[in-house]
């Protein structure tokens, strides 16, 4: 796994000088609360133990220049003069700097280079970490104060207005704000965070199915302009403001694949507290049924599953020790996750792993999770 030595070292070798900094911001799972954050419900994520590094330094002029050590890359940017060019790496970058900016932050440039072990596209959050890492950077050469909603709010706004995916509020906020040895119950309208522990004797396992999608690229504005459609239906600012009993009484005026969606997102919202009130109890099973339906509910009424998705979730429900799993993350590729009794734990990856491959011919990724802190920097001089 990565850590600040890796990208502490690259550092040196690249400018033949040591960093003033280290920073760092973890890539996520969400345990339940699925597309519910734009629709101003409730999340259940925890940031994982997988994570951006950047080591930098202030520069003197307004220049950012950049090495990504995993795509063997580099790209610079002037503040003074920030354009958007294309769809590169670099863009999640800029796009914080023209947030902070745009908010009134006054920014120093600076030089560093960037490093990471959240797999891309696996519906883990390597984008918000990104953008997590980059304000932290900002944050440390420039000496404004952190504050983690505020800077999760700029992050997911560069996400939307400058790299074009129209993501809620959850990624860039767990990643901000993640605490050690727990899950953040995430209210995504009032950004209140409630912190959960995961029930004893029990740890979350994420299963890659090595299976990738493009998310800008999805059919995720799709759902989100469907469940905005929903909520104008039923008179409200957001989905999370209907009912199941309002919702079952006045649904039949919609067309059929909108009333499926708007029904996966109000019984997403209730599961998820209810699932933050059995992991607060310590109640696994409850736990694990509840992320049982969560699974059934992406892949029948808000359609985002995939086949990979569902071979992988059924591998892990029969596989020693599982109390539930779901898919997790945007959909139709990527990852699921398994909350699992933490003594069976590697019997657990063992036979799914195994199992998967054996169904599918796909070699899947199993990372045993602890849940992780947010968003931190360490000052190295």
């Amino acid at each position: 796994m990565t850590s600040s030595h890796d990208a502490i070292n690259a550092f040196q070798q690249r400018f033949a000088a040591d960093p003033d900094f280290v920073v760092r911001a973890p890539g996520r799972v969400n345990l339940i609360g699925e597309h519910t954050d734009y629709n101003d419900g409730f999340v259940l994520p925890m940031a994982i133990d997988r994570a951006i590094w950047i080591a930098l330094r202030p520069r003197t002029d307004q220049q950012v220049n950049v090495v990504s050590l995993d795509l063997d890359r580099s790209a610079s940017f002037g503040l003074a003069d920030l354009r958007h060019e294309g769809a590169s790496w670099i863009e999640y970058v800029k796009g914080v700097a023209w947030a902070l900016l745009g908010a009134g932050y006054q920014l120093t440039g600076w030089e560093g280079v960037l490093t990471g072990d959240v797999p891309r596209g696996a519906g883990l959050s390597s984008s918000a970490a990104v953008e997590l890492a980059t304000a932290r950077a900002f944050q440390a050469v420039s000496g404004f104060a952190w504050d983690p909603p505020a800077m999760a709010l700029l992050s997911q706004k560069a996400e939307n207005q400058w790299v074009g995916m129209n993501c809620g509020i959850m990624d860039q906020m767990i990643s901000a704000a993640g605490e050690a040895d727990h899950a953040l119950l995430i209210d995504c309208r009032s950004l209140q965070t409630t912190s959960v522990p995961l029930p004893h004797g029990t740890v979350a396992v994420i299963l890659d199915t090595s299976t990738r999608r493009g998310l800008v690229d999805s059919a995720y504005n799709e759902r989100r302009a469907q469940c905005e459609a929903a909520a104008r239906y039923f008179g409200v600012p957001a989905l999370r403001d209907v009912s199941l009993e309002r919702f079952e009484a006045e649904a039949g005026g919609l067309d059929e694949v909108t009333l499926r969606r708007a029904r996966h997102i109000i019984t997403e919202n209730a599961r998820t507290v209810a699932a933050a009130d059995a992991m607060a109890r310590g109640d696994a099973s409850e736990m694990g049924r509840l992320m049982d339906a969560s699974h059934a509910s992406m892949r029948d009424d808000f359609e985002i599953s995939g086949p990979e998705l569902n071979v992988m979730v059924d591998c892990a429900r029969q596989a020693p020790g599982c109390f539930g799993a779901r898919m997790t993350g945007g959909g139709f590729a990527g990852c699921a996750v398994a909350l699992v009794q933490a003594d069976r734990a590697d019997e657990f990856a063992a036979r799914v792993s195994a199992d998967y491959e054996a169904a599918t011919g796909l070699t899947p990724a199993i990372y045993i999770s602890v849940a992780s802190n947010g968003a931190s920097v360490e000052e190295l001089r």
